[in-house]
C-alpha cells in the first residue's frame, strides 16, 4: 500500500508539472499573438447591385519578402453586394490570429463571378491583368499581444467601376482604409424624404457619402477619422430644393455624432 501511495503521489506530481508546463506554453503563445478583424463598407453608387467575390484576405508582415511575407487571415469565398453595405452597414471581411509585430499591406484576392447590376441586367466585371494577384492596399499597422486590431475598408463602388465599351465594365478598386480605434461616424435625418438627399463630406481628397433612406430620411456616414471636424453637404436629387451645408461637425473616435434633423428648403 505504501508503494502504491508513493506511485500515486508521483503521478499526481508529474500531472501537476505537465499542467503547469502546458499553462505556461499557452500563456507564451497568447503573449506572442494578437487578432485582426477587417470590415467592409461602401459609399453609395448609381447601380442596382455591385457583387464582389472575395476568395482570400491576406496581410503582409513588415521586413518579409514579397512572396513568403503574405499571411492568410481568411480563405472562405464570399460574395459581397457593396450596395447593401451603405448608410452605416458593414460586413466582416476577414478575422484571424496574427503574430505580434508590424504589418504593411492588405491584399484581397478577387474571384470569378464579380458582377454589376444595371437596370436589372447583370454584367460581368472584368479584372485587369495586373490585379490577378489581388488588390493590394498599403496600410501599416501593429498587432499587440492579446489585443484586437479592427480595420474598416471603404470600397467606393461609384469610382471603382468603369464602362469600357458596350456591355463591358472594368473593376479598378478605390478603397480607403481607416482603423476603427481612431474613427467615428456622422448620422442624422434629412427631410423631406422626397428630396432624395445625397449627404457627403471630404476626407483629404476622398468623398465619403451616404444617401438618405427613401422611407425615413435617415443617413449614416462611416468611417471618418476622429478628432476632426467636417463640413457636411446636402445635395437633393430633387432640384426644386436648395443645396445646404452644415459646417464644423465634430467627430470623435469610436463615437457617432448625431446631427438631428436637417430640413431642406425649396428654392
Amino acid at each position: 500500500m505504501k508503494t502504491i501511495g508513493t506511485m500515486l503521489m508521483l503521478g499526481l506530481l508529474l500531472f501537476a508539472g505537465c499542467t503547469r508546463e502546458d499553462s505556461i506554453l499557452v500563456q507564451n503563445e497568447t503573449a506572442n499573438q494578437g487578432r485582426i478583424r477587417i470590415y467592409l463598407t461602401d459609399s453609395p453608387a448609381l447601380f442596382d447591385a455591385v457583387n464582389i467575390v472575395v476568395t482570400r484576405v491576406e496581410v503582409h508582415r513588415a521586413g518579409a519578402d514579397s512572396t513568403s511575407g503574405w499571411i492568410t487571415i481568411d480563405s472562405t469565398t464570399r460574395t459581397y453586394n457593396l450596395l447593401a453595405l451603405t448608410n452605416g452597414a458593414s460586413a466582416v471581411l476577414g478575422d484571424g490570429t496574427l503574430e505580434v509585430g508590424k504589418y504593411t499591406q492588405i491584399r484581397l484576392i478577387i474571384g470569378e463571378g464579380s458582377t454589376v447590376d444595371i437596370g436589372g441586367v447583370l454584367f460581368q466585371l472584368k479584372i485587369p491583368g495586373g490585379m490577378q494577384t489581388g488588390i493590394k492596399l498599403v496600410h501599416q499597422f501593429e498587432i499587440q499581444p492579446d489585443a484586437l486590431y479592427e480595420l474598416m475598408l471603404d470600397f467606393d463602388a461609384s469610382r471603382s467601376i468603369h464602362k469600357d465599351g458596350p456591355g463591358t465594365y472594368i473593376l479598378r478598386p478605390v478603397i480607403r482604409a481607416e482603423p476603427v480605434q481612431t474613427s467615428g461616424s456622422i448620422s442624422g435625418t434629412v427631410l423631406p424624404v422626397a428630396a432624395h438627399a445625397w449627404i457627403w463630406t471630404m476626407v483629404g481628397s476622398d468623398t465619403v457619402a451616404a444617401y438618405a433612406d427613401t422611407t425615413s430620411g435617415y443617413f449614416k456616414i462611416i468611417p471618418l477619422p476622429g478628432a476632426a471636424s467636417y463640413n457636411l453637404h446636402f445635395s437633393p436629387g430633387d432640384t426644386t430644393y436648395r443645396d445646404s451645408v452644415l459646417t464644423g461637425v465634430v467627430v470623435v473616435a469610436r463615437q457617432n455624432t448625431h446631427i438631428g434633423t436637417m430640413t431642406l428648403q425649396l428654392k
